[in-house]
């Protein structure tokens, strides 16, 4: 399904760079536009990386920057090549757990990443939308993948909240055979009930201070993802391009492409980016911004991901399948 999908990314891409330039096609870009590019993609991995640090930091835990930065790209890498992302927090939990770190600390520091880059999402966005103009179809894309992220965060915190709360016994109860959980998959949910319990109670001891900390390095590491494809595009050219468009469309192709199932977004990305902007960039580098944005936004993680922690997050995604065969075979 990977090599599918990417076969799809590497077809779509052609066909987009082919489209947006008539003209013919020129992929080179200064060197000052890598320069920036790659400064940026620096930056944004140094911050996420400090955040999961104040992360640990404010539910009582260490982590040392080391294992930030593994546990960051090693989630990125695994998110690759996996459908709708899934495979990033079974990665980096892995990750954290081969470093030491005990399960119900991993999964509380995990979480508060999510939340916090839910808080981080919604303020960039309310900053773009009051800072720069941009059409009213981008707005409504920006928000409505605000809001779907949003969603899917609360919903995880509501569901290990109510879980918490719960008392189970060995056996389980008239639900749960009727949703054939039972035997070994009931076993497995007692035991991170359990995780779960010891996790929200972390919360409500959490440290303020560092989890402020926390959130201004989340609010830092997202915005920088959006300063990329303008640094790309005025160091490509000197035409007058709006900035607005440049910066409000990637905050919804970014983070809408963790929504789709096909590992890489199958091509949808590079169809996104070539409606969106096809009008707003020239022809002359429409080509070059979007593979080169591309490149800076997904590829380079996909390889320094798999250079840093490539091995741990392949036998994360297996250790998942494999569970997943294990319990189809359980009476």
């Amino acid at each position: 399904m990977t090599a599918v999908s990417f076969a799809a990314v590497i077809g779509v891409s052609v066909y987009a760079v082919r489209s947006g330039a008539p003209e013919g096609i020129n992929l080179a870009i200064p060197a000052l536009a890598h320069l920036l590019a790659f400064s940026a993609f620096v930056v944004e991995v140094v911050t996420r990386s400090v955040k999961l640090i104040a992360s640990a930091k404010a539910v009582g835990t260490y982590m040392s920057f080391g294992t930030a930065l593994r546990t960051s790209l090693g989630g990125d890498f695994a998110a690759s090549i996996t459908p709708a992302r899934a495979g990033a927090e079974p990665a980096r939990y892995l990750i954290l757990a081969q470093a030491g770190m005990a399960a119900s600390d991993a999964l509380v520091v995990l979480y508060l990443e999510l939340f916090l880059e839910m808080i981080s999402i919604a303020t960039v966005a309310f900053l773009i939308g009051m800072i720069f103009d941009a059409s009213g179809t981008a707005f409504v894309t920006m928000v409505s993948v605000v809001g779907v992220y949003a969603s899917f965060v609360l919903g995880v915190g509501l569901l290990l909240f109510l879980l918490s709360r719960a008392n189970y016994g060995a056996e389980p109860p008239a639900w749960a055979r009727r949703l054939h959980i039972h035997g070994k998959r009931w076993e497995l949910v007692l035991r991170w009930a359990e995780r779960i319990k010891t996790t929200v109670a972390a919360f409500r001891k959490m440290h303020y201070g560092w989890a402020s900390i926390a959130l201004l390095t989340s609010i830092a590491h997202v915005g920088v993802r959006f300063t990329i494809l303008p640094m790309l595009v005025f160091a490509i050219t000197d035409a007058p391009v709006p900035l607005g468009p440049l910066v409000v469309w990637p905050l919804g192709i970014i983070y809408g492409a963790g929504l789709l199932p096909a590992p890489g977004g199958g091509g949808a990305v590079e169809l996104a980016f070539r409606a969106a902007l096809g009008g707003t960039l020239p022809a002359a580098v429409f080509g070059a911004a979007l593979v080169w944005w591309r490149f800076y936004t997904f590829y380079i993680y996909i390889a320094v991901g798999a250079l840093v922690a490539g091995n741990t997050a392949l036998r994360a995604v297996r250790e998942v399948q494999e569970t997943e065969e294990t319990l189809e075979k359980d009476p």
